[in-house]
């Protein structure tokens, strides 16, 4: 009886080794879901409450956005009002 070995004792090894792994995966995808989170939080907040994360105006965070500034998007012709006639 020393060496007990026998399927009971196998099929507990195997089950054991099992949830090891499903319980190790379930703590990495959790783990890689709240840093994502995290990161996104932070991205967010850093977007609404730009002074709090070392920003000073929306307009140094959106400087050359605008299509006068950077060249994209001349109109190539008139635009005229829809309401004015």
């Amino acid at each position: 009886m020393n060496n007990m070995q026998g399927a009971f004792v196998q099929g507990a090894t195997a089950y054991g080794r099992l949830l090891e792994v499903f319980i190790d995966g379930h703590w990495w995808v959790v783990g890689d879901y709240l840093e994502n989170v995290g990161k996104c939080t932070k991205r967010l907040g850093a977007n609404a409450y730009p002074h709090l994360y070392g920003g000073s105006t929306m307009s140094k965070n959106f400087r050359g956005s605008s299509p006068k500034v950077s060249g994209y998007a001349s109109p190539s012709k008139e635009i005229q009002s829809r309401f004015c006639k």
